[in-house]
């Protein structure tokens, strides 16, 4: 049997934006702690990403002291710091892919920040712990509430499924492309398309399907420039009904906490 380890955990509070890792976190329904819980939005309340504007890339982002920071790596402005805990009371309506739930919208001089930063007028939102939105049930009978995550709490990729991809690449791609909130070592690649349910430390996760990537894979993190990599590569393996799968998406059963070091077992379905 397979000796399964936890050596990797991120979390991306602002959906689209850097990610932090951490050595341990805390784990709740909606995903990790601070997980994509803060979005940017357009005028008309619809979410943004690296998609349709690569320049997110150039917006870092740390949390320190309670206060979530953020720097433009290009741009001479000023660092915006936000109080992480306090937090606006104006209630909209957000729209995620096809999910329309509620969120809270930060002030004016914030909001200016991010359209300055960004190049067109946009928006900082929340979501608060109020709002509901709900896993899709056609993966798994029992709907979970989701951050601003795209569908689910969380993603899973192996260190050994990277370094299968790298090994058919020109130059090697990082893990962070693919963003995943969890990363194990051991096993072969691909191993997570074969879990069903699994147990990290003490908590109990069902990985309840693979998840079909996108072209934000292909943006460097670093320079914004998008190339046909490792999309173009992934392909020629990963492609099933039209869609390029690459790591799991999982549910939790509970909340506590993990750390790197945990152990990974697999369960009986």
């Amino acid at each position: 049997m397979s000796n399964f380890t936890l050596s990797a955990i991120n979390i991306y509070p602002v959906k689209s934006l850097a990610g932090i890792a951490l050595t341990k976190s805390k784990v709740e329904e909606r995903g990790l702690e601070f997980d994509r819980r803060w979005m940017i939005v357009d005028s008309e309340n619809h979410f943004i990403t690296q998609r349709k504007n690569p320049q997110m890339v150039f917006i870092n982002f740390t949390i320190k002291n309670h206060n979530l920071i953020f720097q433009h790596r290009i741009k001479k402005m000023d660092q915006l710091e936000i109080p992480l805990f306090e937090l606006p009371q104006k209630i909209i309506n957000v729209k995620v892919w096809e999910d329309v739930c509620e969120a809270v919208e930060y002030s004016n001089e914030i909001n200016d920040w991010f359209s300055k930063a960004l190049d067109f007028k946009c928006k900082l939102v929340y979501m608060p712990n109020s709002a509901n939105r709900k896993t899709s049930i056609k993966h798994y009978p029992q709907s979970k509430n989701v951050s601003f995550a795209d569908g689910y709490p969380f993603l899973i990729i192996g260190e050994e499924t990277l370094n299968f991809l790298n090994s058919k690449l020109a130059g090697p791609v990082m893990m962070k492309q693919f963003r995943p909130n969890l990363v194990f070592s051991g096993g072969k690649e691909h191993d997570e398309d074969n879990w069903k349910n699994i147990k990290i430390g003490e908590l109990q996760f069902t990985v309840v399907k693979p998840c079909a990537r996108c072209v934000i894979t292909t943006i460097d993190p670093v320079s914004s420039k998008k190339s046909k990599e490792p999309l173009a590569t992934l392909s020629t393996y990963r492609n099933v009904d039209n869609k390029i799968l690459f790591g799991q998406n999982a549910l939790v059963h509970q909340e506590g906490f993990i750390a790197i070091g945990d152990k990974i077992k697999l369960e009986q379905a």
